[in-house]
């Protein structure tokens, strides 16, 4: 188990049901591996609701509106759309450089795994971006690491709600609507 994972369950307990996955076929699915510290994560709490705010996005997830396949799918079309009339991030501008969602908010803010070509899943850092906007920021963590140094206070964002995160933590694991 990784430290940041073990950060998040001082957060919060894990559920008692862990969330068991075919990797493999997920993989296959996106056509890209994913990084471990996330399979860990969706291992451990599933799709998942942070303080009322943050979304972790999870394969096939019983709440269809997370579900991290349908999300990579849509956010790529609708990137390639907006690239047409938005200027990309300088992180993107590397031939192959693109984002997976991984995460989002009720703001709608989306929460990125930034992919270069050649690099292994498991050196993925993050990329957020503002909800109707262009503004995007770029963390050098992973996912787990991002999700747990933002709700102990160790990570600031400019772009995520100044409320986020809350001083009581608030863990919801997402089931079927």
């Amino acid at each position: 188990m990784n430290n940041a994972l073990t950060r998040l369950l001082e957060i919060a307990p894990a559920p008692s049901e862990p969330r068991q996955k075919d990797w493999g076929e997920v993989e296959r699915s996106l056509g890209d591996e994913l990084p471990a510290d996330y399979k860990e994560l969706i291992h451990v709490y599933g799709g998942s609701n942070w303080d009322s705010y943050l979304y972790v996005l999870e394969p096939r997830c019983p709440n269809e509106n997370y579900d991290l396949i349908e999300w990579a799918q849509n956010q790529a079309e609708d990137l390639e759309d907006l690239w047409e009339f938005e200027k990309k991030p300088a992180e993107l501008e590397v031939e192959g450089a693109r984002v997976i969602p991984w995460a989002t908010t009720d703001n709608g803010e989306c929460l990125y795994w930034l992919f270069r070509p050649g690099l292994d899943p498991d050196q993925w850092t993050v990329m957020v971006n503002e909800a109707r906007g262009d503004r995007w920021e770029h963390f050098s963590a992973s996912c787990t690491q991002f999700l747990a140094s933002a709700l102990d206070g160790g990570l600031q964002s400019n772009i995520l709600s100044s409320l986020f995160p809350r001083a009581t933590h608030e863990f919801r694991q997402l089931g079927a609507v």
